[in-house]
């Protein structure tokens, strides 16, 4: 994991609200500064760099004079409208004074649900790396509801991970990396120093719902790896105050958590269908034909359908189901659900009497099928 960590050129940082607002007393300055110079310094090193930062609703609460975090969506978006401006403000004048452009981007999950702002959003990002420009991300809080978020950011973090197929992520926290137990409560907790990211007994071991200030947990930075594991990249979750953190872990120190990915990097289309976190729909799919993607990494065709739930359109992201209802993969529909439902359990043959056209005969061709 050291050694993947020096070699890693392209990384992509994630920092909590506690730590980016002194736990919610506002933008921290000093703090800020800090990773913006450990950020110039991986920079001269020749590595692209993306920060993902939280911090707009507690940098807008403390402008807005609010103690305790609102629960209405208009509060929370208008706590988010305030604070932006001065996260960007922070991140811009820290990076520009270590000779560092900087650009603000705001996401939302629609970004990344839509292939077409999938692609300008992965675009936008390389042409910024490539112009040695540091994107400074965060959700785009102003304009989301929990119908589409992301949640936290650990899991943006991911997700911006795998759109800019980075090697590595590293989750800076108010916490040294993680414990088999919550170190408060046992004694007998140990830290965890290295393990493989998606291993399930990491979820048992995190637990709980973070900080006032902020919406994650523990667990939302194992998950955020687990994700951040399926497109080759892994992750470090480590005390975002210890001297010089970023540039420890890329010299090759060990500091935190390891948490190594154990897959191969997956193409861009591919990792976007499996980065998606709502889907509009799904097809179940019979033994036989879970059989033959999951052995033989064949094309699914509407003779092994036995059922299509939800509503959606050729060239949207559908899962697919075995016969027990686990998610076996996902990929681009060729059929809309109208007529997947027309044509299931129908050979290729009677497509155009009962639709009316011949389409492909595949429901998802295998190129544009992933496994999970």
């Amino acid at each position: 994991m050291t050694d993947s960590l020096k070699r890693a050129s392209r990384i992509v940082v994630k920092v909590g609200s506690s730590l980016v607002t002194n736990d919610g007393r506002g933008l921290d300055a000093d703090a800020v500064s800090n990773w913006c110079r450990q950020l110039a310094v991986l920079a001269s090193q020749g590595r692209e760099v993306v920060m993902v930062s939280s911090g707009a609703i507690a940098e807008g609460m403390k402008r807005l004079g609010w103690t305790t975090r609102p629960k209405q969506l208009h509060e929370l978006q208008a706590a988010a409208a305030v604070g932006q401006m001065g996260l960007a403000q922070m991140y811009e004048s820290k990076l520009r004074e270590h000779g560092i452009g900087s650009a603000q981007v705001l996401l939302t999950h629609a970004d990344l649900a839509d292939r077409e702002r999938y692609l300008n959003a992965r675009s936008t990002l390389l042409t910024l790396l490539g112009l040695k420009v540091i994107p400074v991300i965060n959700e785009n809080d102003t304009v989301v509801n929990d119908e589409i978020k992301f949640g936290d950011n650990d899991t943006l973090g991911a997700l911006v991970a795998n759109l800019i197929e980075a090697d590595a992520l590293i989750i800076l926290t108010d916490q040294a990396g993680l414990y088999s137990e919550d170190p408060r409560k046992s004694t007998t907790a140990r830290f965890i120093h290295q393990a493989i990211a998606g291993d399930p007994a990491l979820e048992k071991m995190a637990g709980g719902a973070g900080t006032s200030i902020g919406r994650g947990g523990m667990i939302t930075k194992i998950l955020a790896a687990k994700r951040a594991a399926s497109s080759g990249a892994s992750t470090i979750i480590t005390w975002g105050r210890e001297p010089d953190v970023l540039i420890r872990l890329c010299a090759g120190e060990a500091i935190g958590t390891a948490l190594s990915a154990q897959t191969p990097k997956m193409t861009a289309r591919k990792q976007w269908m499996v980065d998606h976190l709502k889907l509009r729909g799904s097809v179940t799919i019979d033994v036989g034909a879970a059989l033959k993607i999951r052995e033989s990494g064949k094309s699914l065709l509407p003779i092994g359908i036995v059922d299509v739930d939800g509503e959606f359109h050729r060239g949207d992201v559908i899962a697919v189901l075995d016969p027990t209802g686990c998610e076996v993969a996902r990929g681009l529909a060729n059929y809309a659900s109208s007529e997947a439902r027309l044509i299931a359990r129908k050979p290729s043959g009677e497509f155009e009497r009962i639709l009316g056209f011949s389409g492909e005969p595949e429901m998802i061709h295998r190129d544009n099928l992933v496994l999970l």
